[in-house]
């Protein structure tokens, strides 16, 4: 499965677990003011993931991840925020690096790989790390409780870029490897642009 393998090897050389923002999230250093700017302007992301699973024609999914939203917007309400248009140039950067992957499937696909492969592994270091160090109302847990235990959409993104033909693996692993570099430069602008 030379695919898989390919994959892991471009979010591996960009593991969001390894950038010093989740880093200092888990360990409790991370100011609240930082995570209220990451609630804030990376909700903007979250908001785009519906679009990439339309793309591929999983409406069940996508369903999913615009309820997701919401929990987003729970997130960000219990750190005092909301939502808002992003500022920070990184984090448009991913904006318009989504929008462009999300709009084709095979490339939609390799996207959302990126992503998805890594949403539970960071959202149960996020989870803890929220748990044990910062005294937050209840309501910012639901979103990373329920991304903490859900493999199957990589699962399924696997099963899907399987069956495409073999040619369109080098496109998907580019897509998939441009949107791990977006997510890690735009955490890489949030945490500089709080904690420069």
């Amino acid at each position: 499965m030379d695919y898989k393998q390919a994959l892991d090897n471009k979010i591996a050389d960009y593991n969001l677990l390894n950038h010093p923002f989740y880093q200092a999230w888990s360990t409790g250093e991370l100011p609240v003011q930082v995570l209220r700017t990451y609630a804030r302007e990376y909700g903007a992301f979250i908001a785009t993931i519906p679009n990439g699973w339309e793309t591929i024609n999983d409406p069940e999914i996508a369903a999913e991840e615009t309820e997701h939203i919401n929990m987003w917007a729970d997130f960000a309400d219990g750190l005092d925020t909301t939502v808002s248009e992003a500022q920070i140039l990184q984090v448009k950067a991913l904006l318009e690096t989504a929008g462009e992957l999300f709009s084709e499937p095979a490339t939609a696909l390799g996207a959302l790989y990126a992503f998805e492969a890594q949403q539970p592994a960071t959202a149960q270091s996020k989870l803890a790390g929220l748990k044990e160090f910062y005294q937050l109302p209840e309501t910012v847990e639901p979103y990373f409780e329920t991304h903490s235990h859900n493999e199957h959409e990589a699962e399924k993104l696997l099963e899907r870029i399987g069956a495409l033909p073999s040619e369109s693996h080098t496109t998907v692993v580019q897509a998939c490897e441009q949107m791990s570099v977006a997510l890690w430069n735009a955490l890489t602008g949030i945490h500089d642009a709080e904690c420069a």
